[in-house]
């Protein structure tokens, strides 16, 4: 009980988050209005006084940012937008969104703001248990996207060492991999399974790897039971930790220690909310719903109740098993807004058709087709063998009644030898539409 009791005290209960949130609310809302033109046109005469300890009050006074708003902004103010709380030298930084969902939207921070964000990873990094002897490799291609570079400055500011994997075959990263005795490897869920998998077709002896974690993000994967077994058992003795962000807020979530497959929002930068998105009501605890989020921190380039797409589940306790008052997302992100298909009556989500797939070791890839050129859609299924020789197994038979089990829905299979499908270094798109 007194062990209990001191993980509980560990952490900031409910009423010191809040406390924290509005007094950075009020302190954003300060320096934003007048000074950001694209703010101060969607909030007209806000008054930051009215944010006292009630954030209910901010939640009822702030209209939603769509990501439309943003992507038209920067049509008509090109090239950065008019979100832009400082003048333009002091902005240090410049990324952009992968552009999977809409236009890529260019996003600038100043040092402030980027450091900001460093922290944020260096919360991340202490959840997930990395030590100060970790070495650590970014199997990503340092591109303009975010990805994982605030997680390299954070990796770099803590004293750890660093591989830096960008402009690297597969092979190549492996052998650096092992070259430099790492233990932290940083990717996206399904470039981690690529990379096993292109271990075990060279001939390298897993057992020989000394990565202890594989920190996760880009995809909602890692908060998948399947799909973390699967990337375990290619990195032996390797823990996966799940984590997700997005170039337009930064860091977001970490998953908990206690919990895997629990995602907590770093409340401490974001004031998080879950919402019906159909409605824009708040979603009853238990009940899936979208994510918003403002940005505390991020002055220079701030995000008000910033409509993100991402599905969670609201959480029915306040306090989770591990002690924190944090936002717990049990399921991690469930998928997006827009990812969410509607086939003979029935809601299918990305997610729900990779935890089958990744249930079944003799499936290496997948490629799943939705065809919407008639009244009533379709979905099809391409699913890459592991090796030769499954084609003539009742492999696909097995596999479309997993998925008319799991989907309360018919979805045709059809098998596929190896290296047939795509591979994808960082966010898989394994959709595609027909119409």
């Amino acid at each position: 009980m007194i062990a209990e009791l001191d993980t509980v005290l560990k952490y900031p209960d409910r009423a010191s988050v809040e406390r924290l949130q509005t007094a950075k609310l009020r302190a954003l809302m300060a320096a934003v209005l007048p000074a950001n033109p694209f703010q101060a046109r969607k909030m007209g005469g806000f008054d930051p006084a009215v944010l006292t300890g009630n954030l209910t009050s901010f939640a009822r006074l702030v209209p939603f940012t769509l990501k439309r708003e943003i992507v038209k902004d920067q049509c008509e103010y090109p090239p950065y937008g008019s979100n832009l709380t400082f003048p333009l030298a002091q902005y240090v930084r410049c990324h952009h969104t992968s552009g999977s969902t809409s236009a890529p939207i260019l996003w600038l921070d100043t040092q402030e703001s980027w450091s900001h964000i460093v922290d944020n990873w260096a919360q991340i990094f202490a959840a997930a248990g990395v030590r100060r002897d970790d070495r650590f490799f970014f199997a990503f291609s340092f591109g303009p996207f975010l990805g994982f570079w605030s997680a390299f400055d954070a990796a770099q500011r803590l004293g750890n060492f660093c591989v830096p994997g960008g402009a690297m075959s597969s092979l190549a990263r492996l052998q650096a991999i092992h070259k430099h005795r790492v233990t932290v490897l940083c990717c996206t869920p399904t470039y981690a399974r690529h990379l096993g998998e292109t271990a075990r077709e060279a001939g390298l002896d897993p057992r020989l790897s000394q990565v202890r974690l594989v920190i996760v993000a880009g995809e909602p994967g890692g908060s998948l039971p399947a799909t973390r077994a699967m990337i375990e058992s290619l990195w032996p003795g390797s823990r996966v930790f799940d984590h997700h962000g997005m170039t337009e807020v930064g860091p977001v979530s970490y998953q908990c220690p206690a919990c895997p497959g629990t995602l907590h929002i770093l409340e401490s930068a974001y004031y998080p909310e879950i919402i019906d998105p159909k409605t824009g009501l708040k979603t009853p605890p238990g009940e899936t719903g979208e994510l918003i989020l403002t940005t505390l921190d991020r002055i220079g380039s701030p995000l008000l109740r910033y409509r993100t797409g991402d599905l969670v589940k609201a959480p029915i306790s306040t306090v989770c098993a591990c002690g924190r008052q944090e936002l717990a997302c049990e399921g991690g992100i469930l998928g997006r807004v827009d990812d969410m298909v509607i086939v003979r009556g029935v809601n299918v989500y990305p997610g729900l058709i990779e935890e089958v797939i990744h249930t079944y070791p003799e499936i290496s890839e997948f490629r799943v087709t939705l065809d919407v050129r008639n009244a009533m859609a379709e979905l099809s299924l391409e699913a890459e063998t592991a090796v030769y020789g499954y084609e003539t197994t009742p492999l696909q038979k097995r596999l479309e009644e997993a998925l008319e089990s799991a989907l309360n829905l018919r979805v045709p299979v059809q098998l596929r030898p190896p290296g047939s499908l795509p591979r994808f270094e960082m966010k898989a798109r394994r959709w595609q539409r027909i119409a």
